[in-house]
C-alpha cells in the first residue's frame, strides 16, 4: 500500500523551475544517476518515448533542467539551477536526447544510461506527480523504489554469500537479489552502511562494486511504515472516540508515517509557511526574468486594489494577489513550494494566506491550516495522482482547490465534517479539467486555472460552513478524478498537443520563445 507523507508527497519539494513533475522529479532521479556513479560521469543517454509526455515537453518544461543539476548532485533548489546545462558541459559531462521507443510506456518516463572509462549503468524510472518518482528498473533489474531511504548496490558473483552475511550483519528494510545485465544485492535502510561493514563486504569473494545511493526525500520510509489511516473513512472511524480536530488528525497522521514527533512535524510546517509566504513578498515586489510568457502581474493587482479600483471583494482579491505572486515566483526561477505541484502552486498557498490575513489570524493558525491541506492532499496522492500528464490538470488545479477548501473552512470557525464536505464540493467542480499550457510553458493558462482553483475553494468552503450537501464522500470523488483522468486524451494531459497549446497564438507565441523574441521581464 501507498502512504503518502504529507511533507514528501503533497506540500513538497521546496524547489525553482516551473513543474514538479519536470524539474524536480527529474533531478531526483538524476541525484540517482549521479549516486550510482559515485559522481563520476563521463557521458549519458538520455531516452524519452514518442508517445509520452516528456517527448514534447523536457526541455520547456524544465525536465533538462532538472536532470543536469542532479546529474551534478544538486538539490532542487539550488540557485544554479538556470545555467545548469553551462555547469554540467563545464564539469565535462557530454549528453544526448533521444525519442526513441521504450518498454515503459508511462507518459513521464525517464531511460538513462550513463558511462564512464570504467563502468556503464542504466536507470528507468517515472515522474508520478509533485515531484515524486519511482525508479523500476537499474541494470536491466526490475526493482521499485522512490528514493525515500538509504539504497546500496552491491555487485557480485557470488549472491547468496552477500545475502547469507548481511542477514546476520543486521536488520535492514529489505535486501533481495536482482538479476539484469549484471548480478546483484540490493539493500535498503534507514542509515547507511558505516564503513566497516562496507570494507568486509569487499573481501567477500565475487563482489565486484558496492554502490551507495542516498535518499532523495526529506520523510524516510521503513518496512515498519504504518498510519492511522489511509481513507477519510478510515479516518472517521478511528476518530469516532478521539474526537481530534483535522488538522490534529494531520498531525497524528505524519507523525506516525515519517516515525517523527509532533513537535518534529509542526515545526516542518512552519518552515514552510516561512517559504510560502516570502514566495508571496518576493512575488509582490515584483520578479525579473525573460524566458517566459507572462510578466508581473500581480504588482499591478495590488496596486490597483490599494486604490479601490477593482470590484469590491477584499478577500478574494487578496487571494488573486497572493496565488500571481507565488506563480510569477515560480515562472522567474525563484523558491516555491510544490502544493502539492509546481504548476498547481499557486492555489492552495495563496488561499490560505489571503483568508489567514484577510481574517487577521496567527501564524500557528496557518500552520494548522496547512496541515488540512496536506492530510487532504494525502488522501488524493494515495488513491488518484497529482499528475497532469496522468489525470488531466483536474489532478494539480483541482487538487489543490480540494485541499485549500478544507484548509479554509478551518480558518473560517467551521468543524471536521464541514472541512470534508467542501474538499468534496471542491474536486467535484473540477473533474475533467485538461491541461493545454499556452507556448509549451507552465505559465498560461496555469495562472488563470490556479486563481479558478482558489476562488473555488473559497465558494465551496463558504457553501459547507453554511451547510450545503455535498452528496457523494470525498473518498469516490477523488476514485472518480483517477478514473476521469485516463479517459481525458494524451492530447490534453500536458503534452503540447491540443486544446489552447496548439492554437494560432499558441504557436506563435511558442516560436518567438524558441527564437528569444518573446520577453516580458518587467
Amino acid at each position: 500500500m501507498n502512504y503518502p507523507s504529507i511533507f514528501n508527497d503533497v506540500v513538497g519539494p521546496v524547489m525553482r523551475g516551473p513543474s514538479s513533475s519536470h524539474c524536480a522529479a527529474s533531478l531526483r532521479i538524476a541525484r540517482i544517476c549521479h549516486d550510482l556513479m559515485g559522481g563520476r560521469i563521463s557521458s549519458i543517454e538520455i531516452d524519452f518515448d514518442p508517445e509520452g509526455s516528456l517527448a514534447t515537453t523536457h526541455k520547456d518544461q524544465g525536465s533538462d533542467m532538472g536532470l543536469f543539476g542532479g546529474f551534478l548532485g544538486w538539490e532542487a533548489h539550488d540557485e544554479r539551477l538556470v545555467d545548469s546545462e553551462m555547469h554540467l558541459r563545464g564539469a565535462g559531462i557530454s549528453y544526448t536526447i533521444r525519442i526513441i521507443e521504450l518498454e515503459n510506456k508511462h507518459p513521464n518516463a525517464y531511460q538513462i544510461t550513463l558511462k564512464n572509462p570504467w563502468e556503464t549503468h542504466k536507470i528507468v524510472a517515472i515522474s508520478t506527480g509533485g515531484g515524486m518518482i519511482e525508479v523500476v528498473e537499474i541494470d536491466g533489474a526490475k526493482v521499485s523504489l522512490a528514493g525515500d531511504r538509504f539504497m546500496t548496490l552491491i555487485y557480485a558473483d557470488f549472491q547468496d554469500q552477500v545475502m547469507n552475511y548481511l542477514k546476520q550483519a543486521g536488520d535492514w528494510d529489505s535486501l533481495e537479489a536482482l538479476s539484469g545485465t549484471s548480478k546483484m544485492v540490493l539493500l535498503t535502510a534507514q542509515k547507511p552502511i558505516d564503513s566497516i561493514l562496507k570494507e568486509e563486504l569487499t573481501q567477500i569473494e565475487g563482489v565486484n562494486m558496492i554502490k551507495e545511493i542516498r535518499p532523495v526525500l526529506p520523510v524516510l520510509s521503513s518496512k515498519n511504515t504504518q498510519v492511522p489511516f489511509i481513507t477519510v473513512e478510515e479516518m472517521l472511524a478511528y476518530n469516532e472516540d478521539k474526537n481530534l480536530s483535522l488538522w490534529e488528525l494531520a498531525v497524528r497522521y505524519e507523525s506516525q508515517r515519517g516515525n517523527i514527533s509532533e513537535e518534529e512535524v509542526l515545526a516542518k510546517m512552519e518552515q514552510i509557511r516561512v517559504i510560502l509566504k516570502n514566495a508571496v513578498d518576493t512575488g509582490l515586489k515584483g520578479t525579473h526574468f525573460e524566458d517566459r510568457i507572462l510578466g508581473p502581474q500581480s504588482v499591478k493587482f495590488k496596486s490597483m486594489m490599494e486604490e479601490k479600483r477593482l470590484v469590491d471583494g477584499d478577500v478574494l482579491n487578496r487571494i488573486i494577489m497572493n496565488v500571481s505572486a507565488i506563480m510569477e515566483v515560480k515562472s522567474s526561477m525563484g523558491v516555491i513550494v510544490a502544493a502539492p505541484t509546481a504548476g498547481s502552486c499557486g492555489a492552495m498557498p495563496g488561499a490560505v494566506l489571503g483568508v489567514a490575513d484577510s481574517l487577521g489570524l496567527s501564524d500557528d493558525e496557518t500552520v494548522k491550516a496547512l496541515l488540512i491541506a496536506g492530510l487532504i492532499g494525502v488522501f488524493i496522492a494515495a488513491h488518484s495522482t497529482f499528475a497532469a500528464e496522468v489525470g488531466g490538470c483536474q489532478a494539480e488545479c483541482g487538487s489543490g482547490a480540494t485541499m485549500a477548501a478544507a484548509a479554509l473552512v478551518y480558518l473560517g470557525g467551521g468543524n471536521l465534517n464541514q472541512s470534508l464536505s467542501a474538499a468534496s464540493m471542491a474536486l467535484q467542480s473540477s473533474l475533467g479539467m485538461i491541461c493545454d499550457p499556452i507556448g509549451n510553458r507552465v505559465e498560461a493558462p496555469c495562472l488563470n486555472r490556479n486563481v479558478m482553483a482558489a476562488s473555488n475553494a473559497l465558494s465551496c468552503a463558504n457553501m459547507a460552513l453554511a451547510d450545503y450537501d455535498h452528496l457523494i464522500p470525498l473518498d469516490e470523488v477523488i476514485e472518480t478524478m483517477y478514473e476521469v483522468g485516463k479517459s481525458i486524451p494524451n492530447t490534453l494531459r500536458c503534452t503540447n498537443l491540443g486544446g489552447l497549446s496548439i492554437t494560432k497564438t499558441a504557436k506563435e507565441i511558442e516560436e518567438k520563445l524558441a527564437t528569444k523574441q518573446f520577453f516580458k521581464s518587467c
